[in-house]
């Protein structure tokens, strides 16, 4: 009897919690974007080449260097987080195709990747890094919903996720209205490479979390975010800030290169050496990104306070 009012109690106890963290995003906006010619030229660039999509939505190989994406899930979800890669549960990457969009208007996709709330009402955990979307141009959200219209439809059952109490509460909180941005002109470099490293989401690796999963001050883009690999391992993120234990002897033109040097199919078959740890670094993923873009994201880290934090490549295994 007592044990079933223990029970009884926490089931109520949790619910109160859910009505005292609503979810502060209201429904999705109803819209039809059109698919014209440059919304999915646009679409297909920011999917495959920038905002990291397929490297998350796709089973990646990751017996291979960078763990290319294998084609044929291309979009299917289902790739796991787990605790072991620093994540407070299970999590796994939803289905993009349209096998899995066809029920969804554009307006709870655009709210899904901008604010974070799935079809359902669900909240989504932010290692979907919704809050760096919601600051991009509207038009250029639209032109990716345009463009996930287009792929091959592929039937994928996505397991459900599983947080760890208190996160699965805490998840609520994190949701907000989008504030969409505005693209710069690419001849302010500087803005328009805070833009675009904005949609690459690249502060999400390079800069370190507490454990409420906040950044911690003044370490903007320092590295040291330790992270587990599937393939087993931990590797941290490099400092990417313009100090001297960050990337304050890379020209721009090497910069450019290090990205570029693995922009061709046969940097994609590369198999790990025995006892050699991948990277979780998307390297296969941005070296495709416009020569352009890539010089204004150097151009903006150039630009950023400079950061003293010697990083450990490997930490302890």
């Amino acid at each position: 009897m007592i044990k079933n009012i223990f029970i009884l109690s926490l089931i109520l106890s949790l619910l109160s919690c859910s009505i005292l963290l609503p979810i502060k995003v209201g429904d999705a906006d109803d819209l039809v974007i059109k698919a014209t010619p440059e919304r999915l030229e646009r679409g297909e660039y920011l999917v495959e080449h920038v905002a990291g999509c397929m490297d998350c939505h796709s089973q990646r190989d990751w017996s291979r260097y960078a763990g290319p994406v294998i084609e044929e899930t291309r979009g299917a979800g289902g790739e796991a987080f787990t605790e072991e890669m620093g994540v407070p549960g299970t999590i796994y990457t939803p289905n993009i195709t349209p096998a899995a969009l066809k029920s969804w208007t554009d307006g709870e996709i655009v709210r899904a990747i901008t604010s974070g709330v799935s079809r359902d009402g669900t909240p989504l955990f932010p290692i979907m890094p919704y809050p760096n979307y919601s600051h991009m141009s509207q038009e250029d959200i639209y032109s990716i919903v345009a463009y996930l219209r287009t792929l091959d439809p592929i039937e994928n059952e996505i397991p459900k996720r599983k947080l760890n109490f208190p996160v699965s509460l805490i998840v609520r909180t994190i949701p907000r209205e989008a504030d969409f941005g505005v693209l710069p002109y690419a001849t302010d470099s500087i803005a328009y490479g805070k833009y675009m490293i904005t949609a690459a989401g690249c502060a999400d690796c390079h800069t370190q979390i507490d454990g409420k999963g906040k950044p911690l001050e003044g370490m903007d883009y320092a590295g040291g975010f330790t992270m587990g690999l599937p393939s087993g391992g931990n590797v941290s993120s490099s400092n990417i800030t313009p100090h001297e234990t960050g990337i304050k002897t890379w020209t721009r033109e090497g910069f450019i290169a290090r990205f570029k040097a693995l922009n061709n199919e046969a940097t994609k078959n590369i198999p790990l050496q025995e006892d050699q740890i991948n990277t979780i670094m998307p390297w296969l993923y941005y070296a495709s990104m416009k020569t352009e873009d890539l010089g204004a994201i150097y151009d903006y880290l150039r630009s950023i306070p400079a950061v003293d934090n010697t990083v450990i490549k490997y930490p302890e295994q």
